[in-house]
């Protein structure tokens, strides 16, 4: 065991930590599992596919794309989301690359 304990998260897990707390939440997994690889869907498409409001879709969406989870594009009035499948790979890359060098 190390025996100072660590109390600055590593630079290379902080965008891993972000997702981690997004994803902590079983809505927002779900909204997550809706989307088919490269799709991109609104909030309306989310809350109509789900149990939650439109207005609670909208606040899981907010803090989804905050975590950098989704991206999302305004076309009109309407804001398109879709997974940031590079983001997320990268910052798993990045985790794992810290556990093989640190653990």
């Amino acid at each position: 065991m190390k025996t100072r304990y660590q109390k600055v998260i590593p630079d290379e897990w902080l965008d891993m930590s972000r997702v981690f707390t997004a994803l902590g939440d079983p809505h927002r997994q779900r909204i997550l599992l809706l989307f088919e690889p490269g799709e991109r869907l609104n909030a309306g498409q989310v809350a109509d596919a789900s149990t939650l409001s439109r207005s609670t879709v909208s606040h899981h969406l907010k803090i989804l794309r905050e975590a950098q989870v989704l991206d999302a594009e305004k076309i009109g009035k309407e804001v398109w989301f879709s997974i940031n499948k590079p983001f997320l790979e990268e910052a798993l890359g990045n985790v794992l690359g810290y556990i093989r060098e640190h653990v």
